[in-house]
């Protein structure tokens, strides 16, 4: 038979984690944090954003949606540019409901026209003049760049 009257649930504190490994931990965090202390502080630019080309075309587009992934797309005159069933409008509608976000945290007009535009090197991105927000296009995908493209042809 076993003895229980020691029973024992954990190892001894000094034998669960190596001192050494917890040091090690410690420096990696503090080093982490002393990274982005500086790269904050100093102001650098992020480096990860793709540099601005020059814009080859630009179109000023108002952008609505509801709940259910339904969106239409009006140019600046208000004509329909396109009208996405729910099925297919979930991509438009989700950027539309990011514009509405930023515009929201920021207090700025949400009924404002978020421009459509591609730059040097085929890059399409949406820009929010309100909230100096954008999105490279590129990122989400062949079909959903393929519709945001449609959109900047359309006369």
């Amino acid at each position: 038979m076993s003895d229980t009257s020691q029973t024992r649930i954990h190892a001894p504190e000094d034998e669960l984690v190596p001192r050494i490994l917890v040091r090690a931990v410690m420096a990696l965090i503090l080093a982490i944090l002393a990274l982005v202390t500086i790269a904050t502080l100093s102001g650098r630019p992020l480096e990860s954003m793709p540099a601005n080309g020059k814009i080859l075309s630009e179109r000023a587009i108002f952008l609505s949606s509801d709940g259910s992934g339904a969106a239409r797309v009006l140019d600046a005159n208000g004509s329909l540019l396109a009208d996405f069933p729910a099925d297919k409008g979930g991509f438009v509608a989700g950027i539309d409901r990011v514009v509405f976000r930023e515009r929201t945290k920021s207090s700025a007009d949400t009924a404002a026209p978020v421009l459509l535009r591609l730059r040097e090197g085929n890059r399409l991105s949406i820009y929010d003049p309100e909230t100096n927000w954008s999105a490279e296009l590129m990122g989400f995908g062949a079909d959903n760049l393929r519709t945001f493209a449609r959109l900047l042809g359309k006369p």
